[in-house]
């Protein structure tokens, strides 16, 4: 049996190493090589990092290959120790564990190769820049303009529960900026449970279920993510709650424009992901021809509501 795992693992390893070899061997010879190591390609959130990326190489007439981590995080750091024997000329890090993958990110620091973190920072890391959005700040927003809801709709009382990521770093980061807002309003808000969506859909609609029959007097909802948002929206809708429970969250979905169009959905934090990914790119550009970049590229969000999601409709035809 112990064989049988040694000769397993040696064969994923083996895997991997192939597809990457593959991967950048298919690029041009000559051109520069950008590696960008994503969490999963399920959420559309990380697919539009892709696309901005994708479409900034093109324009920059560099090369860019992508890795798929399917929300391992051992196998971010496996991925950028395999960039590392490539030595692509830069990696770009959306972090499931911050924590954990820094040792990689030094490693890729010590051979000369730059890293630059989308989405979530990596605290004290090895990585050149950070690009994205102050999430536990865009928290406190979100967290202001729901306290500001339950004083003007809700007449200053309201039950919440909240769908998470509990293994993602920035998700707590949102919640915890959520929190303290709503905490610093002074207005009357009870926390119920907080369930844990693992940043897949089906999961978090599971959690969103249990959690909504677990408090029948939920009156909110707050969800920390794309997944977390979907399965939040789908099980209000699901269990006809549309008219008692108010969702708010983060990252915009089919499902969370036609719940905004409808009312039921209050306000979601977007963000721009193909931005971010566009920056990144830029950002490396920038450093092979000698210039500095700034360390913290933030990419600002938007609170939408029923009043300005007519911008954002096109996103989803």
């Amino acid at each position: 049996m112990r064989l049988t795992k040694i000769l397993s693992g040696c064969a994923a390893a083996i895997a991997m190493t192939l597809a990457m070899t593959l991967a950048l061997g298919s690029a041009s010879a000559m051109a520069e090589t950008y590696a960008l190591v994503t969490i999963n390609q399920q959420a559309l959130f990380f697919n539009q990092i892709n696309d901005g990326a994708t479409a900034a190489a093109k324009a920059a007439g560099v090369d860019l290959v992508i890795f798929n981590a399917n929300n391992v995080p051992s196998a971010q750091n496996d991925a950028i120790e395999n960039y590392i024997t490539q030595k692509v000329d830069g990696i770009i890090l959306v972090a499931i564990d911050v924590n954990g993958v820094k040792p990689a990110i030094t490693a890729a620091k010590a051979a000369g190769i730059p890293v630059i973190a989308i989405d979530a920072q990596i605290p004290n890391g090895d990585n050149v820049a950070f690009v994205g959005v102050d999430n536990t700040k865009a928290g406190e927003d979100i967290g202001k303009f729901y306290a500001e809801y339950v004083k003007t709709k809700l007449s200053g009382t309201a039950k919440i529960g909240v769908v998470g990521a509990l293994n993602s770093f920035i998700q707590n980061q949102r919640l915890d900026g959520f929190k303290k807002a709503v905490t610093d309003s002074g207005q009357k808000v009870t926390f119920l449970d907080t369930v844990d969506g693992q940043n897949v859909q089906d999961v978090a609609l599971s959690a969103s279920e249990n959690l909504m029959t677990a408090n029948p007097d939920m009156t909110t909802l707050y969800a920390t993510g794309e997944p977390a948002l979907l399965g939040a929206v789908s099980a209000v809708s699901s269990q006809a709650r549309t008219g008692d429970v108010k969702v708010f969250g983060w990252d915009l979905t089919k499902s969370a424009v036609q719940g905004l169009e409808e009312g039921w959905v209050v306000a979601v934090v977007q963000q721009d992901p193909a931005g971010e990914g566009k920056a990144a790119i830029e950002a490396f550009v920038k450093l092979k021809k000698g210039e500095k970049i700034d360390p913290i590229i933030n990419v600002p969000i938007t609170i939408v509501t029923k009043e300005n999601v007519g911008q954002f409709k096109d996103m989803f035809k």
